[in-house]
């Protein structure tokens, strides 16, 4: 079914669009909204969002005089098998 985008900045006019589909038999559909702040699924794995509450100091020591190269890390640790 082809399909079309329409953007509009007056509410009066999506009015005038739900009016017209009932006599033109098309449909009109919503996007959802975009949560904010809240947990999102990608493949199964839980993505949560990031916030300032987390106390990083304790990783510094794990990390720091390492010679820890990132690109080094993205070849051999983070490929999967």
């Amino acid at each position: 079914m082809p399909e079309l985008t329409i953007k509009y900045k007056n509410k009066k006019t999506l009015d005038i669009l739900m009016d017209i589909a009932k006599y033109f038999d098309f449909s009109i559909a919503k996007p959802a909204k975009k949560s904010k702040g809240k947990n999102t699924h990608v493949n199964g794995v839980t993505l949560i969002p990031a916030d300032s509450s987390v106390d990083t100091t304790e990783l510094q020591n794990i990390f720091t005089n390492k010679g820890l190269d990132a690109q080094q890390l993205r070849k051999e640790a983070w490929q999967r098998s």
